[in-house]
């Protein structure tokens, strides 16, 4: 069993806030297309997008369609417009709190090294970094590190992954939380929030709604909102796995 799973489910409730609280930092990414849509292109693209998509685009749509749907999703053909992460405390009075902070813009070199700057202050501060998220291992993780070599950044050691063994890995993935050993299941944020009765962070937009919002609208900050509150959830499923109580929106902080 991966270690950072083991502990998460052997330590007791007082150990595992005091565990959380130092090493845990909870993130998701919201990412678009890279181009705001298939015609804008280079032929050379055009034809790297279409051998991609040969054997997997269904027939009833055309590649202008398919792009503007799946395009955001593949670090190829996508970037990322904004990482937001979050970290437990605990204040004077002992109440577990939680601080978020949103990197979002058009420059996502930029937004990377920020990022980059925040995991590194991190380690600094509590030796450790333990990445969580929903889906964060088929997802957020590799896809920054494929934008980072992409932009010809230097993987920091911690996102180093390649030739780790699955047990050597510091992530704590929700989705495989909830699969409690079922590797064919899967399960959206969404869904995983409902059954477990914790509020729906998709009350403005949703995952399919953000190429719009940023490429029409240019509210990044609405995007960063909508981002903010997926690491809440997260956040609230982690605890609720514990059978402890959801964050106090009084002590939830934005930095």
């Amino acid at each position: 069993m991966h270690s950072y799973m083991f502990l998460f489910l052997i330590l007791n409730k007082n150990n595992w806030l005091w565990y959380i609280t130092l090493t845990l930092l909870v993130l998701d990414i919201e990412t678009v297309p890279a181009s705001p849509d298939f015609q804008h292109l280079p032929d050379y693209w055009k034809g790297l997008w279409e051998d991609k998509m040969s054997k997997t685009m269904p027939e009833n749509f055309s590649h202008t369609e398919w792009y503007a749907q799946r395009a955001g999703i593949l670090a190829e053909f996508g970037k990322i417009i904004c990482i937001s992460t979050g970290c437990f405390y605990q204040d004077a009075n002992g109440e577990t709190g939680f601080r978020l902070k949103s990197l979002s813009g058009d420059d996502e070199k930029k937004l990377l090294l920020d990022f980059l700057g925040i995991l590194h202050t991190f380690r600094d501060k509590r030796n450790t970094v333990i990445l969580a998220g929903h889906n964060i291992k088929e997802f957020d993780i590799p896809y920054i590190c494929r934008r980072l070599m992409i932009h010809h950044v230097a993987l920091p050691e911690m996102l180093q992954l390649s030739a780790k063994k699955p047990w050597e890995t510091n992530m704590l993935d929700t989705m495989e939380l909830w699969k409690f050993g079922d590797y064919k299941n899967y399960i959206s944020l969404n869904l995983l929030a409902a059954v477990l009765g914790i509020e729906t962070p998709k009350d403005d937009i949703d995952g399919s709604m953000v190429r719009d919002v940023y490429y029409r609208e240019h509210d990044l900050q609405r995007i960063a909102v909508y981002c903010q509150k997926d690491v809440v959830t997260v956040a609230n499923i982690i605890l609720r796995f514990k059978s402890l109580p959801l964050l106090d929106k009084e002590h939830i902080v934005i930095s």
